[in-house]
């Protein structure tokens, strides 16, 4: 075909700006061909190149002795003793899943889990965090089906327990939904494989499915704002295929057992073009590639589509050269494409060959470490204003607000679509803080959550990024599990606003004083700007998903109180209510502050739960909703009632951090008692466990009233 000329619309239209398309002149010595603009506007843009967040990234925490590999591969990998390493990640696939969200939210499932096996581990444990708009808004309940759909169809048939998560409305998320996509992987810590390319013409692999024009541009759409074009953008969106990527990852990891693979690299964003440009960087070195050996599943494809595909299920590799027999019986068996598809050359090029044409010859390196890198202007947020007296509302007004809301309602509908008890080893399912997965064969186990209150971020980023680390590090500690590492993904609006600049800058500095603090370092994490509609944004959404070791089970705090049982609070109550979610579902009211985080009481208060955690029947973080969701939320789990003596609103809804509600018998509870007063740690009886009534203070109405409006809230929200 006729390449089409290079003119300013064109640039434009790849997301280029024009002082980006000059710098491309001047690197090049010459005007781009159609597929290098294509190239460089998929490796220069927001999603793949992270120029308007790198500088602030290489601030974050990310250090540990815990930690084999930091940010900068497919995923992170941390040390769980015995030789074993667990490899996570999470990602977003926003921008696809709100145009088509089924293929949009079951893609981004299936890129996670390739950054997992892509490294050698087989994933044990996928999550997912989802933010929606409001359910009367008329796309919602499309989306949520759809998404919810795509995340459950593509884990089920892969073959992976989802164990957590989490789901919100709101207005900002209206016409940009969140699919935000976690998943976990096992490896052998002398086995763990990495995506830097080494030796000079080594042969470079193409493996898994063929290459069809599915999610062309995808990369470029995912770094640009909606508007009301958006439904002609939905050819960006990939399709994906879980069948075809269970017999990739077997075909993989069966391969890696056979010292054949020098490096390997998922196709993800920006597809063939994005894992051969990281592959050759990161080793050093240029790759030549020819495209009339990718494996097509479209007619006359051209250059630029094969570069810029998006389909799914494809990795690239570079292989030792005398075992491409043994590697090609390998993918041959599990009926998969193996192609040697180009060379790595000692020369910082990257050369793309297409019916004996030269299609593209750009110097490597400038496509990715020296990829533009922007140090935005931003303004930092305004203090908050205090929030003013809330109206009157009855103790048992006030839980009905929260839990008759599809934000604290229980999220049944959402799990029970999802398979999390594949491969028999889902130790405690989704619904009541952290996930669990035991180590196979083993009598060890790995906890995992997911965590973000957007509302406090968009109040105080920076108290509002530490929140977030904190309630993850809580989550994980109210199962008796070591806090290990994070994962973030950061989700914000247009960074060319000072504003919202300022938002992501807030949140990084909180982030990583809490991972610092915590010893909760960043291994792995995306960035995922320009979430905005018509101009306007997300609430900014920085969400922390987490890994907590259970070295023995017998740690596990993953029990139900039971009648009689008594309620006790770890940590100290002020009765904050800025940002609370009581003023938001009871009053419609964002204002205020959010909570201030004092971390160290953070770190003392999870490591007395753990190390007490033996005399404790049951324990759940107090986050959103405070002393009263998660006291009713515990009982509702048991089926039983429980009785809390306090009866004030600020004390019963208040977010105050640091805190704990545990359950215990009276022997425990008294064991408890002694070992906080020894340790300084504030300790109180709050209630006891047990009857068929909640009952605040002189408020009371009958558990099985409440627990269906629980049960019931969030399908009359999303199915009308």
């Amino acid at each position: 075909m006729t390449e089409p000329q290079i003119t300013p619309d064109l640039i434009a239209a790849h997301g280029l700006k024009p002082d980006e398309y000059e710098r491309i002149l001047e690197i090049l010595g010459r005007a781009p061909t159609f597929t290098e603009l294509g190239i460089f506007s998929a490796m220069w843009n927001e999603h793949c190149s992270y120029k308007s967040s790198k500088i602030w990234l290489r601030t974050l925490h990310t250090e540990g002795e815990q930690v084999i590999c930091g940010p900068g591969e497919n995923a992170g990998v941390v040390d769980i003793g015995d030789g074993q390493a667990i490899v996570f990640k999470m990602e977003s696939h926003n921008h696809p899943s709100y145009i088509e969200p089924h293929q949009g939210a079951a893609t981004g499932v299936g890129g996670i889990l390739r950054d997992v096996f892509t490294m050698g581990a087989r994933p044990i444990a996928a999550m997912d965090s989802l933010s929606f708009g409001l359910p009367s808004h008329p796309k919602t309940p499309h989306l949520v089906k759809g998404v919810v759909e795509g995340v459950g169809g593509y884990g089920n048939c892969f073959g992976v327990p989802n164990v957590g998560g989490e789901v919100r409305f709101h207005a900002s998320y209206n016409g940009n939904c969140l699919v935000n996509a976690f998943a976990a992987g096992l490896a052998q810590t002398d086995n763990i494989f990495y995506c830097a390319a080494s030796g000079i013409g080594m042969p470079v692999v193409y493996l898994g499915a063929k290459t069809g024009r599915d999610g062309v541009g995808g990369a470029t759409m995912a770094s640009a704002e909606f508007d009301d074009t958006i439904e002609e953008k939905r050819p960006t969106v990939q399709v994906g295929d879980p069948f075809v990527e269970k017999c990739l990852m077997e075909a993989c990891m069966e391969l890696m057992q056979t010292d054949s693979v020098i490096s390997i690299q998922d196709m993800g964003a920006a597809g063939l073009t994005c894992s051969a440009v990281e592959m050759g960087d990161k080793g050093g070195l240029g790759i030549k590639l020819n495209l009339d050996a990718v494996p097509q599943r479209e007619a006359r494809m051209t250059a630029y589509e094969m570069m810029l595909s998006e389909s799914q299920e494809r990795m690239l590799m570079v292989l030792k050269p005398e075992k491409e027999a043994e590697a090609r019986a390998i993918f041959e068996k599990w009926d998969l494409d193996f192609a040697i598809v180009g060379e790595t050359i000692a020369e910082d090029r990257f050369v793309i060959m297409h019916g004996n044409e030269v299609k593209a010859d750009i110097p490597l390196s400038k496509l990715s470490s020296a990829a533009p890198e922007y140090d935005r202007p931003w303004v930092e947020t305004p203090a908050a204003a205090p929030l003013g007296a809330l109206p009157e509302i009855t103790p048992i007004a006030a839980l009905k607000a929260l839990i008759g809301s599809p934000n604290y309602a229980a999220k049944n509908w959402v799990f029970e679509q999802y398979d999390t008890q594949v491969m028999a080893d889902t130790v405690r399912r989704p619904g009541l803080g952290a996930g669990v997965v035991r180590i196979h064969g083993t009598n060890k186990a790995v906890a995992f959550t997911s965590d973000v209150t957007p509302r406090y971020v968009k109040a105080n980023p920076f108290e509002g990024g530490k929140q977030a680390v904190a309630e993850a590090y809580r989550n994980l500690c109210a199962v008796g599990a070591l806090p290990l590492a994070t994962t973030d993904n950061m989700n914000f609006g247009n960074p060319e606003k000072p504003e919202i600049m300022g938002q992501f800058v807030g949140a990084i500095k909180g982030i990583s004083e809490a991972c610092k603090t915590l010893d909760f370092p960043i291994v792995s994490g995306n960035v995922s700007l320009y979430n905005e509609t018509d101009g306007s944004g997300i609430l900014p959404t920085p969400t922390i998903g987490a890994v907590g070791l259970l070295k023995s089970l017998d740690d596990l705090i993953g029990g139900l109180p039971e009648a009689r049982d008594i309620a006790l609070l770890i940590g100290t109550t002020h009765g904050h209510l800025g940002q609370s979610a009581l003023a938001a579902e009871a009053f419609g009211l964002e204002e205020g502050d959010a909570p201030p985080v004092d971390l160290a009481d953070e770190r003392k208060h999870g490591e007395f739960l753990r190390a007490n955690g033996r005399v404790v029947k049951a324990a759940a973080d107090l986050a959103d909703g405070g002393l009263a969701l998660a006291a009713f939320e515990m009982a509702e789990a048991a089926g039983i009632g429980i009785q809390l003596d306090e009866a004030g609103i600020a004390a019963l809804y208040g977010e105050d951090q640091a805190r704990y509600l545990v359950a215990c018998d009276e022997a425990g509870a008294e064991a408890l008692e002694a070992a906080a007063q020894a340790a300084g740690v504030p300790l109180e009886r709050v209630g006891v466990f047990g009857g068929a009534e909640v009952i605040f203070g002189a408020d009371r109405a009958p558990m099985a009233e409440l627990s269906t409006l629980y049960r019931s809230a969030f399908a009359a929200a999303v199915e009308g």
